[in-house]
Order: structure tokens, then sequence, then C-alpha cells
């Protein structure tokens, strides 16, 4: 790879560094769910360290609130686009909400029944 190649790859690597921190700000700002679900998750996970009894266990506590995170993100996503689109009802766009939010549920449960099997 010539060096103008690395420079540019590098370049683009920084560009998708800020895009993604600004996304997790703005997420942070617009999302109430998002900013419960991120301190509970600073509180989790080095309870989840602590707690799991070998690496596979830490990994199995910690991983679930991660998903949890990264769910409600994308959730928050859809339902941006879905909201952009046009605000009148129509029945693909409380699909697409209605299938984001249960995924969101999901994330949660499996979150729930991880640490549930693991800690009891």
């Amino acid at each position: 790879m010539s060096k103008k190649n690395q420079q540019s790859e590098i370049k683009r690597l920084i560009s998708a560094c800020v895009y993604s921190a600004q996304g997790f700000k703005a997420c942070y700002k617009s999302e109430a769910a998002f900013r419960l679900e991120l301190w509970l998750g600073v509180v989790l996970l080095p309870l989840g360290y602590w707690m799991g009894e070998s690496a596979i266990e830490q990994v199995l506590l910690i991983t679930p609130i991660f998903i949890v995170l990264i769910v409600e993100m994308l959730n928050s996503a859809v339902e941006a686009v879905v909201d952009r689109i046009g605000t009148e009802k129509h029945e693909l766009s409380g699909f697409a909400k209605d299938v984001a939010s249960t995924a969101v549920t999901l994330s949660l449960i499996l979150f729930l029944v991880t640490w549930s099997i693991i800690l009891l």
C-alpha cells in the first residue's frame, strides 16, 4: 500500500470514529431509554466482571449489556428514519417501529435470562 493510500485510510478511520462519537452523543442527548440503559451498564459492567466466577461467566454477564445498548441505538436509528420520511400514520412505519422496539425488549429479556441463570 502506498503512503498516500495509508494516509487516506487513516483519515477515513478518524472520520469514522468522529461520526461514531457524534452518533453516541446524539443518542445520549435525545433518548431517555438509552441514557438509563447506559448508566445501568456503567454500574453492571464492573459488577458482571466481579460476579463472574470464570472468564466465560464474565463474558456472558458483560455481553448482554452491550447488546442492549447496540439494539437500543439501532431502534433509535429506525425511529429517526421513519420519522424523517413522514409523520403521517402508515402501516409500514408502525411495523418498523414496533419490530425495532420488540428487538430492544428481546435484548433486555436476553440480559435478564443470562444474569438470572448465571447468578442464581
